[in-house]
């Protein structure tokens, strides 16, 4: 009979146990939809009121259509000077060669007359000394232009001025690398080879 009771009470005394720990625990959360918490949509956000007032607001945009028709005329100014200092450079060249032909007239008639007084010319001297009147006159037309003589009498050959047309022995030992002759002249123009020298150099 005792035996029984034990049993009994320890079982009440298992379920009371058991209950007790049941109640404490806390019932399980649901899980929470996170998306659909957090989740926004973009046409629902107002739009964020301006911290400009409206006479502020109208200044400033008074202030940019100003600085804007400013910047438009700038560049159309800009575009006007760039045209018309094209046209000037055009100008100028055209008149720079209108010029040097101009120049030259004068000398095509010394030419002409040269030419005139060979019909009659007995005397050979006289002749020569009117063509080199010519020449020099030329010459002094072609330095006014900033035009002027490479030098090749027994100068150094140099490829910046001068070009090899054929090479000989050389008749010294100082001649050696220079140039004997001159085939055909040539010319710079303001510092600038316009015409390389063709000459023979001695080896």
């Amino acid at each position: 009979m005792a035996k029984k009771l034990f049993v009994a009470l320890h079982f009440v005394l298992h379920n009371k146990k058991h209950h007790i720990i049941m109640t404490k625990k806390k019932p399980a959360e649901e899980p929470i939809n996170q998306t659909a918490e957090h989740e926004v949509n973009p046409q629902e956000i107002p739009a964020p009121e301006s911290s400009v007032p409206a006479n502020e607001y109208d200044e400033l945009q008074k202030k940019f259509d100003k600085l804007n028709d400013s910047h438009l005329r700038l560049m159309a100014e800009f575009d006007n000077y760039r045209k018309r200092t094209l046209k000037e450079k055009a100008d100028l060249i055209k008149s720079a060669g209108e010029t040097i032909l101009v120049n030259i007239l004068p000398l095509v008639d010394d030419f002409e007359r040269g030419l005139k007084a060979t019909e009659n010319a007995i005397e050979v001297t006289a002749v020569r000394e009117g063509m080199e009147i010519i020449y020099d006159k030329f010459l002094s037309f072609l330095a006014q232009n900033g035009v002027k003589t490479i030098e090749t009498t027994e100068q150094p050959f140099d490829t910046e001025f001068h070009e090899a047309v054929t090479t000989i022995p050389a008749p010294t030992e100082e001649l050696k690398g220079k140039v004997i002759e001159c085939i055909q002249k040539g010319y710079t123009m303001n510092e600038k080879v316009i015409r390389f020298s063709k000459v023979v150099v001695g080896e």
